[in-house]
């Protein structure tokens, strides 16, 4: 599924190991980068712009905890997936590795095979974020009218905070459509209860607080600029209660929507 277009870089000092995974991806058909330590590795990382970045976590000078992080503050290679690949297997290393932003974390030793299904399960959950992007900009892209229910750029609602912008991306295709906090987790490949923490330490807010803004936003939007009933637009938004909205609509803005609508 991804042989020959998919770029993968490894980072890791201990020679035989890398040759052997580098030599098995490239049988595989993948393009292999090798790095025998974190710093050379952020420089490949910038050079080559990888798909994908397997890391060792203990490395001299620069471990790949500091790599991982390093990547996660440039713009550029901020989304690029990262797996880390490690002896320890105690939960607070798996912990911190999540916290940093890290794919996923496999640890050592392990079969090729097991480090190919990894790949695959982190291509395509990228590949899946890019069709939603894609499907997010001709949306945007096409002029709106009274029937269209996009509303403004995501970077006006949503926080820039790259770690987290595949789940606000999610949230910003899909809010209209009745997501909840499960749907968003699963899309994004964490627990429900995983996400909701590691949201909620970086922007203060929860998830399903997210979803709600982001849909609150859409319904001042249309209340605003149609005659739709309120009835219509909560359905809209995704809605299955038009009670379940209104109640909602009041808590964010002290009015129930027909009186807002009259007001503004």
């Amino acid at each position: 599924m991804f042989k020959s277009s998919k770029k993968i870089l490894v980072i890791e000092d201990d020679n035989i190991t890398r040759n052997l995974y580098l030599k098995g991806l490239e049988a595989k058909g993948f393009e292999i980068v090798g790095a025998a330590n974190g710093r050379v590795g952020i420089q490949q990382v910038q050079e080559h712009i990888p798909d994908l970045v397997i890391c060792d976590i203990t490395m001299p000078d620069m471990d790949g905890y500091r790599v991982l992080t390093t990547l996660r503050q440039d713009p550029t290679t901020a989304v690029i997936p990262f797996i880390f690949l490690t002896g320890s297997s105690t939960r607070a290393d798996i912990r911190k590795a999540m916290e940093l932003g890290a794919d996923d974390y496999i640890t050592k030793p392990s079969t090729l095979d097991e480090l190919l299904r990894a790949i695959a399960s982190r291509l395509q959950r990228q590949a899946n974020l890019q069709y939603w992007c894609a499907t997010k900009l001709q949306k945007v892209a096409k002029p709106v009218s009274t029937d269209n229910t996009a509303l403004t750029s995501p970077s006006s609602i949503f926080p820039d905070i790259p770690q987290l912008k595949e789940v606000f991306d999610f949230i910003e295709a899909h809010y209209h459509e009745g997501i909840t906090l499960c749907d968003v987790a699963e899309a994004v490949g964490y627990s429900p209860a995983y996400l909701t923490n590691r949201v909620a330490r970086q922007t203060g807010e929860t998830v399903n607080c997210w979803i709600v803004k982001r849909r609150m936003v859409g319904a001042r939007f249309l209340l605003q600029n149609n005659d739709r009933t309120v009835e219509q637009i909560a359905k809209e938004l995704g809605y299955q209660d038009v009670s379940h909205f209104s109640r909602q609509f009041r808590q964010h803005h002290g009015l129930p929507p027909q009186a807002w609508r009259k007001k503004h």
